[in-house]
């Protein structure tokens, strides 16, 4: 199944620029993987050494975010978007 990742200015290092890409899998796991497989490294900015999600990276599949969904379980069917997001604070 092909879902579009919208990829956040910081990480456009992996994929070359680009700031929405497509990925395959039927869950937000395996679009990771896929992801990872063509843009290499870019998997491990969006999960810690645990294989969660980093504290201060949201993901949305479609307008949903994970955490509030099933997390890296997350079904991304075909048509899907799916966004990365990363966190702002400020002070």
């Amino acid at each position: 199944m092909s879902v579009s990742v919208r990829i956040p200015t910081i990480l456009r290092t992996y994929t070359g620029g680009e700031s929405e890409v497509s990925a395959s899998g039927a869950t937000l796991a395996e679009v990771l993987d896929d992801l990872d497989s063509n843009y290499a490294g870019i998997k491990g900015r969006i999960l810690d050494e645990a294989g969660s999600l980093r504290r201060f990276v949201n993901v949305y599949v479609d307008n949903d975010d994970v955490r509030f969904l099933d997390h890296l379980d997350t079904a991304t069917p075909d048509g899907t978007q799916v966004s990365v997001i990363p966190a702002v604070a400020g002070g």
